[in-house]
């Protein structure tokens, strides 16, 4: 063979190894909480399989960033993360609304986010430990409730705000935990007497137990539809007494749909969003995703990126008394 053409060879060689380590870079998952919470649960989930289904089958890296309720991670999402397809995240749900709702930090305008679609389509409860003394919600309206919150914006710390706002119940906020599972240690410890907010597939993977040796009293549902599991727990909405209730409500709840969000900064080429949302899809029918799910009792209900994208923009355009009585009961 001539030099020359061994020479072409080479180069075709090099090329073809620079395509390769480039598809092949590693690509960033953060996780708006701590360790060992529902949200790190999944992400780490997604993180384990989400490479098989990547052009290049780069290694997908799951790191924790928490901090105000995951705020601090929509922020840098936002704000500073490469927007080149390398980096994305998932947080906490209600973060796509606090920008409607004028939470204080929120550096952000959610509807320019690229949300890659969402693990699960989510039902949470408020339960409250065996010795508060509380077994029933209605209970709440004449008896103080000590619950455990991780931020301004996460559902631990909205949700029973908007209880107190809206329905004149009588929960205590004690914010401040990194994540869900300081909560639950917290409970365990007398420091808080329940948590709001605490999606059912995070209880029955992560607590079964509690609810088994009946550690723990399911309150009320808090989504727009009950869950099969829970057939005896009333939903929130049933405590609505007018349109405007019932109207706050639903756009509280809304965010269940999209309940274990992921989503890259916004600015990211089109088609590398594409990209995502179908590796994303085709990782929530992966068999050995679903198989660790099961074993881990991971609920798997999968939204696209293109129906979250668009809850998102339907609830900046609810009716403006719905968004300012929210917005009020939010800042109480």
């Amino acid at each position: 063979m001539s030099s020359g053409k061994t020479a072409a060879l080479a180069a075709i060689a090099l090329l073809a190894a620079g395509a390769a380590q480039a598809q092949e870079k590693p690509v960033n998952l953060y996780i708006g909480y701590s360790t060992g919470g529902g949200y790190d649960v999944y992400g780490r989930i997604v993180s384990r399989h989400l490479g098989k289904h990547l052009p290049g089958n780069p290694n997908v890296i799951a790191n924790n960033m928490p901090g105000a309720g995951s705020m601090r991670l929509a922020n840098w999402l936002y704000n500073v993360a490469p927007k080149d397809g390398s980096v994305f995240g998932t947080l906490a749900r209600g973060i796509a609304f606090d920008t409607l709702l004028g939470m204080p930090g929120a550096n952000f305008d959610a509807t320019k986010f690229n949300w890659i679609g969402s693990a699960n389509d989510e039902v949470s409860v408020c339960v409250a430990w065996h010795t508060s003394g509380v077994t029933k919600f209605e209970e709440t309206i004449a008896k103080e409730l000590i619950v455990g919150g991780t931020g301004g914006s996460a559902d631990t710390d909205q949700f029973p705000k908007v209880f107190n706002g809206v329905l004149g119940t009588k929960f205590k906020i004690v914010a401040g935990y990194p994540g869900g599972n300081d909560i639950n240690l917290a409970m365990e410890r007398g420091e808080v007497q329940g948590r709001c907010g605490w999606s059912w597939s995070s209880v029955i993977s992560t607590k079964p137990d509690w609810l088994k040796d009946k550690k723990v009293s399911v309150l009320v549902q808090l989504s727009l539809e009950k869950h099969p599991d829970l057939p005896n727990v009333p939903l929130i909405t049933e405590f609505a007494k007018d349109p405007l209730q019932q109207g706050v409500f639903k756009l509280v709840f809304a965010r269940q749909v999209m309940g274990r969000p992921f989503l890259a900064p916004p600015g990211v080429p089109a088609d590398k969003v594409a990209t995502l949302r179908k590796a994303f899809l085709e990782t929530m029918k992966d068999k050995e995703l679903l198989a660790e799910a099961e074993k881990a009792q991971l609920e798997i209900t999968p939204v696209s990126g293109e129906t979250v994208q668009k809850l998102v923009a339907d609830a900046y355009a609810m009716p403006a008394d719905v968004i300012k009585k929210t917005a009020e009961v939010l800042k109480e």
